[in-house]
Formats: C-alpha cells, structure tokens, sequence
C-alpha cells in the first residue's frame, strides 16, 4: 500500500476538477465591473468609452487620452453632444467621475446612447445600482448592446432572472459577446441546453472565459474541438484553461508541451497546474526541480502538492517531515493526507493513531481509509466492527473492499453473499476475485461460466487460476485419438490446457509443475519431466518428490529414488512410504521396511494400506522364520 502523492492518484483525487469556471463574467474580469460602450474582450479587459459617432477604434488606439481630451474638451464646453460624450468617457476611464458626470448627462440630453450607457456606469460605480439601471434601460431601447448587457447583469444580480434573460439575450443578438456570454452562463446555470450555442458566439468573438466554458461542454462529446478552444482560451491568457490544455497533452505523452502549459498556468498562480509540473519534473529525474513547484503548490494550498512532498520525506525516511505535510494537506482540505498519515503510523505500528487517522478519512468518504480501516479491525479480531466499512468502501467503488467482503462472508460460511462480492469484485477486474468466483462455479457445475472467470484470473497473472483453468479445460476435452501405430507420442502438439499448465508452473505453482512432469514423462520427454518433477519437489511438493523418485528408480538411480521418496513419505505421501518399505525389503532390512509399512498403512489410501499390510505381514513371516 503506497502513500498517496503519485501521478496515478491526482486525477482520482480531482487534481482537475475544481473550479469548473470563474465567478463574474470570464477569467481577469471582475464581476463588480460594468463594461461601457463599447465593450472591449479579449487581452485587453480595460473598459473602452466612446461613442461610435465621433470616433472609431484604431482612432481611439492610435490617440492618447490626453490628446483626445484637448481635441474634444472645446467642443464639448460649446455643447456638441459627441465631444460631451467623448470627453465623459474619457474622464469616466481615468476615475473624474466629478467632471465627466455633467458633460455625460449633457450628452444623454441631446439623445446619445453610448453617453447614456456611460452614465449608468458613472452612477453604478457611485453606488446607484437603480438610477444606473434607468439610464442602461434608456441606452439599451436606443439599441446599445453594452446598456442591454449591463441592465442583464443587473436584473440578474438582483434575482429577476426572466428580466435578465430577455436583456441578455438582447445584447447576444445584437453580437455583444459579453452579452452572449452573460446569456450563456445564465442558461447554464438553469440547466437550459441553449448555453452552449452562446458560448460559442462569445468565443468566436475572442472571450477567453467562454472558450475555456465552451471546451468543457465539447471535452466528452468532440474532445478534438475541445482542445482547440482549450487552445484559444490559454494563449489569451486562460491560466485553468492552460492547466487543462497541459492535462490533455500529458495524457498523449505529449510531455514537452504539456510542461510548457503547465508552466504558464502555474506562472499565473495556478496551484494546481505547479503540482502536475513538479510530478512532470520529477518523472524527468529533475526531483529539485519538482520540490520548488511542489512546494510552491503546497503553499498556495494544494493539498495534492502538500501529499507529493509528503510521501517525498516518507520514501526518504524523514517520517517528522512527512507528517508535517500530510498535515497541511488536511489543512488544505484533502483527505488523502488523513490517509497518508494512516499509513505513515501504520508503518511505524501506531496502530491506535492509524487507526484514528484512517477514521478521519474515512468519515470523509475516503473508500481506501474505509477499507484499511476495515482491515486493521479484522485483525484485531473485531469482525461486526469491520463489516460495515467494507460495507461502504464497496459501495463507493473500492474492489479491494469488495473482494475483502467475499472473503469475510465465507469465513461465515455464507457463500451466496460471498459470491455475490466476489461477482461484483470481479467484474471490476479484481484477479484474485475471478477466481473464487470460477471454483465456485466449477463447484456448482456451471463448467462453461466458470472458464470466463478462470480465464479472466489466469490473464491477470493468478498462477492457481491458470491451474484451475487447465484442469477444466483437460476435462472437457474428448478423450485423445489413439496414437496410430508407429507415429511417435513426441510429435503431438501441445494442448490448450498443457499451455496453461506451463504458464502456472512457470510461476511456481507446485501442483502444476508436477502435472506438466506427467504430460512431458507421457510424450517421453523423461529430460523435461525430471526438470519439473525436481523443482516441484525442491519446493515442498510431496507429489513432486514422489514422481521424481519413481523416474529416478526406472533410470536405475535407486538410491536417489529412495532419497526423494524418504522427502515425499515423511511429508505424508504413503504411496513413498510402500516404496521405501519395497526398497528396504529388497535389500534385507526387514525392520526398516516394517516402519516404512507401517507408515504406509497410516497414510493410505485404502489400496496402499492394504499393500503395505500384506507386505508388513510378510516381512513380519521373514523375520520370525
């Protein structure tokens, strides 16, 4: 059971899920703030007030505020409406909110909407949300998709939503793109399907928030078009929307850039995107590197970062270290470090602080802490008190627990419950499961039901289960054609269920390596048989040992024989305990051979003991004769 601080775990534990958007209008736009007309998206979120009557945009760009202000302030003092509403916006930008009130209201008089709309913003920001309200209302019936915006905004920030909507929706239409994002995100947030439509419009516009929004819509359905707004959305300056981008690519093994979009999330103070940075450095050997983002992240409060630095002091024995971090994880809100100090103590046989630690995690929803909790329970033989929380570590999706389950329920003698957990277990991949699942099957005659299962097991690694499954298969096979005279044995291909005997004895399973020293003594392959009789035999296999020794005793090394054969009987195989007395016999020691008779009868089987019977009474004759 390893700490909790590996790559492996961070999507698990939701390294990328929170903050699924901004509060306010979009990622650097503040939700306090209205825009004035014109609103401006993208890089630059400054507001930009003008009029489109007097002046158009590269002007405003090319012109300082200074030079703008001495072009109109003459005109506007004469009383020209758009100098009045040129020269407002301008003061209104720099924060004059004294001097461009008159010139904005003289401008509003004469009919300009941008003034209008500036006015409402004058006002808003002096904290007549109402008053602001009125003008934005006139601005937005004279058409001005800016006023239709803000009016949405604050019918929305006051609960009226149909009256947002219907002004929102106004702006949208208009190509507003803060006005179709605001649309977007009310629609989402009454669960309305419309939302993406308008996401999209403020995206195409260069609204950096909106793309971000618009690529998690796409990120299960077109995950392709997704990425491009992820895209957009990042090189804007998006720093959650870079975070993801990077996630994309590491997922692809696309390491090098997912590290340059990490690095300018985590630039932007994105905890998150610093912790995947550290794990990237430090799975490229750069292990200073990865602290430094590592400890970057903790310090923001990334309780993942927190465990990452952690389980770095626990693999290096700095136990006091470790546990410090594991502690500002929790701080941080992130159970895995509860966990992760579980373990710590559990490592050092604290078991009552493991025990409390993994309490705390569990009672969070931690399914592993449940299930460890479960375990430590169990062994300390309070079974009623483990049950319900492998209980609940199952139903929250933990297969260990599951499978633990199973196991306990046999323990009782319940086998239909044990099954059902080994069933569900199982069905999540667990190995160990598939194959009490398929003995129970095998024991119930379902020989076809319980293959699947063996072979589910045997493909995960299980040894037994490929035993298991060579046994079913040699038994469902047809009885062999008889070998025609004069073809050689050796020849024959090999079986399915002799390929599965290999792969079991391969990895050491004893009874398995014994059977393919039969298969292999059948073909005449005595080499071979000999090789894996001696390594089952080497391994405590009593069958093994026997084998091995009646192949040694054809090939005249009777003495060897008896060697492995005085393995096998001591270690209760009576059929080595009738040869050792048959050996002894023929060699003239009566009483040696009466022992091993003797032992014979003990072991049995039947036919055995009635041998060894017949043969001890015989050399009981010799003895007295």
């Amino acid at each position: 059971m390893g700490y909790m601080g590996d790559r492996s775990t961070l999507l698990e534990t939701g390294r990328f899920v929170r903050g699924e958007a901004e509060t306010g209008t979009g990622a650097g736009e503040p939700a306090a703030v209205v825009s004035a007309e014109p609103a401006r998206t993208g890089a630059d979120r400054r507001p930009a007030y003008r009029t489109d009557e007097v002046f158009d945009g590269a002007e405003a760009d090319a012109a300082s505020d200074a030079e703008l202000e001495a072009r109109h302030r003459s005109a506007a003092d004469k009383g020209d409406p758009g100098a009045m509403s040129v020269l407002g916006a301008l003061l209104l930008r720099r924060g004059d909110l004294a001097g461009a009130e008159p010139y904005l209201r003289g401008a509003t008089a004469a009919g300009d909407r941008a003034a209008a709309n500036n006015l409402g913003v004058l006002l808003h920001q002096r904290g007549y949300p109402d008053d602001a309200a009125g003008w934005w209302r006139v601005a937005a019936v004279a058409g001005s998709a800016p006023a239709a915006h803000a009016l949405g905004r604050h019918y929305r920030e006051r609960g009226d939503e149909p009256a947002a909507e219907y002004w929102l929706r106004q702006a949208a239409e208009s190509g507003h793109a803060l006005g179709a994002y605001g649309l977007a995100d009310l629609l989402e947030h009454r669960g309305d399907g419309g939302a993406e439509r308008w996401l999209r419009a403020a995206a195409e516009q260069g609204h950096r928030e909106a793309a971000y929004r618009l690529a998690r819509h796409l990120r299960r359905r077109r995950p392709q078009e997704a990425e491009q707004w992820y895209r957009q959305a990042a090189a804007r300056g998006h720093r959650r929307a870079a975070l993801h981008l990077g996630a994309l690519l590491e997922a692809r093994g696309e390491l090098k850039e997912a590290g340059r979009w990490y690095l300018s999330s985590a630039k932007q103070g994105e905890a998150r995107a610093a912790c995947a940075l550290g794990f990237l450095l430090r799975d490229a050997g750069d292990e200073d590197s990865a602290v430094t983002w590592w400890l970057r992240a903790a310090q923001d409060g990334d309780g993942n970062a927190a465990n990452a630095l952690g389980a770095l002091h626990a693999a290096r024995g700095e136990t006091q270290t470790a546990e410090r971090w594991y502690r500002a994880a929790m701080d941080a809100g992130d159970q895995n470090g509860a966990y992760n100090l579980a373990l710590l103590c559990a490592a050092q046989d604290r078991t009552a602080q493991a025990e409390q630690w993994y309490r705390r995690a569990a009672y969070a929803g931690h399914r592993e802490a449940a299930n460890a909790l479960a375990i430590l329970l169990l062994q300390g033989g309070d079974a009623a008190g483990a049950e319900p929380w492998f209980s609940k570590a199952a139903e929250a999706g933990s297969v260990d627990a599951a499978f633990n389950l199973g196991i306990l329920f046999a323990s009782r003698d319940d086998d239909r419950t044990a099954l059902k957990w080994y069933e569900r277990a199982a069905s999540a991949g667990h190995t160990d499961a598939a194959l009490q699942v398929g003995i129970a099957l095998v024991r119930d005659g379902e020989e076809r039901a319980a293959e699947r299962h063996l072979r589910c097991a045997a493909g995960g690694g299980s040894a037994e289960a490929a035993f298991r499954l060579a046994a079913l298969l040699e038994s469902l096979a047809p009885p062999p054609e008889p070998v025609a005279l004069g073809e050689p044995v050796a020849g024959a291909p090999k079986s399915e269920s002799e390929e599965w005997y290999e792969r079991a004895a391969e990895e050491g399973h004893r009874r398995a390596q014994v059977r393919v020293g039969m298969l292999a003594a059948g073909r005449g392959d005595t080499a071979a048989a000999a090789r894996w009789y001696r390594e089952a035999a080497e391994a405590g296999s009593r069958n093994g040992a026997f084998n091995l020794g009646v192949l040694l005793a054809r090939e005249g090394s009777e003495p060897e024989a008896a060697l492995w054969w005085t393995r096998a009987a001591v270690a209760g195989h009576g059929r080595a305990a009738l040869r050792l007395g048959l050996f002894a016999a023929r060699h003239g020691d009566l009483a040696e051979g009466q022992k091993w008779c003797a032992r014979a009868m003990e072991l049995g089987p039947a036919e055995v003991s009635e041998r060894a019977a017949r043969l001890r009474e015989a050399l009981a004759e010799e003895l007295s004769a």
